[in-house]
């Protein structure tokens, strides 16, 4: 329920102001500097944009790890975090 809630908080977010949602999910990188870019050029962009990033980020949350570490990055990603559903790719323990 509460990861429903957060989901759309975000999308709530994103519709008014794109690069927030953008920064909310992938932090203030080069996907965040893309999106305040497309939003300044337009704004439709802006949201494309950020829906996007928000889509492959949730998509891959849901997935199971060995899913996830053998799945090609998605186009026009520039977050792991966003690439990997906010999990990290670190393998502690192992060798």
């Amino acid at each position: 329920m509460a990861g429903a809630c957060s989901m759309i908080c975000l999308i709530i977010i994103t519709i008014f102001i794109p690069p927030l949602g953008v920064f909310l999910t992938a932090g203030c990188g080069v996907d965040f500097w893309i999106n305040v870019l497309l939003t300044i050029l337009g704004y439709f962009p802006g949201h494309i944009h950020a829906f996007y990033l928000e889509y492959v980020y949730y998509h891959r949350r849901k997935q199971d790890p060995m899913t996830r570490a053998t799945q090609r990055p998605a186009p026009g990603i520039y977050s792991d975090r966003v690439q990997n559903g906010g999990h990290s790719n670190r393998n502690y323990g192992t060798i």
